[in-house]
């Protein structure tokens, strides 16, 4: 994005659109750096943005607008959204694993980066519904990594456009399983509608995840409040960790009574 305070309003408004739709969302801190300026005029170029329905304001920032709930978008398209938050989720939840344990990573961009974490981890049994969280362990596999690579179970199944593999061959494979502790992604998430996901067989895989696990740390970023799928697949009360950027604070309190624990890795964001 170009790096100037003497744009116009309209072609401000263009290059803040193109970044949200590259990216799937924006943070004004970010904003305010590249296109120096300040953050009032983001915030106001967000507004006008938002009136004409071309995105949606959330905390700290502003994301893609509202879309059918039963749209999905491709690993690769997802990849690019909120990387810097999911790299510290990924980071905070890396803590939680323990050498020889038996682990679940569902499918999601946000486990992705958890398994880039992990993939040195020793004596680590993964169970994995995820193609390219499986390449991960893998290329640790063939590179030798100093504790050597961990054992991988891909579930099998029929692949969904964001590399999931999903339906009864996975879910029986699951159901076989038991985990110490399950690492969930999620499409949308909120206090009454719990987690939801726009694929209703991947909603089937992920219940066959959480009914196979002791313990279950969800991994969601910020941006996840402001989105709902077509069906949902568990309740926050499901979850015993919840590892994330930063909670809306209307939400904080709500999450403390369904939550066990609330992880927050520290990843900087402005206010509304």
């Amino acid at each position: 994005m170009a790096e100037t305070g003497s744009l116009l309003a309209h072609q401000r408004r263009t290059l803040i659109l193109d970044e949200v739709r590259r990216r799937g969302g924006v943070r004004v801190n970010e904003l305010t750096r590249s296109l120096n300026v300040s953050d009032m005029t983001v915030r106001r170029d967000l507004d006008v943005l938002a009136r004409e329905g071309l995105l949606r304001k959330v905390h700290g920032g502003a994301v893609l607008g509202d879309e059918a709930s039963s749209h999905e978008p491709g690993f690769e398209a997802k990849s690019e959204w909120e990387t810097a938050a999911k790299r510290s989720i990924a980071k905070g939840a890396a803590g939680l694993v323990a050498p020889g344990s038996a682990i679940a990573l569902s499918a999601g961009t946000t486990t992705h980066a958890l398994a880039r974490e992990l993939a040195e981890v020793t004596d680590l049994t993964v169970v994995t519904n995820s193609v390219r969280t499986a390449e991960v362990f893998e290329a640790a596999r063939r590179t030798g990594g100093a504790g050597g690579a961990p054992t991988v179970i891909l579930t099998g199944g029929i692949r969904t456009p964001s590399d999931a593999l999903v339906g009864p061959i996975a879910d029986q494979a699951i159901r076989s399983l038991h985990v110490d502790l399950l690492f969930l992604g999620c499409h949308g998430l909120g206090i009454a509608t719990g987690l939801t996901t726009p694929n209703l067989a991947e909603a089937e895989t992920n219940r066959a995840f959480l009914r196979s696990a002791r313990r279950t740390a969800l991994l969601a970023d910020h941006t996840k409040w402001s989105a709902v799928g077509l069906t949902t697949f568990a309740s926050l009360e499901e979850v015993d960790v919840l590892v994330t950027d930063s909670l809306p604070p209307e939400e904080a309190a709500a999450v403390d009574e369904r939550v066990d624990e609330v992880l927050l890795t520290g990843v900087d964001q402005d206010a509304p």
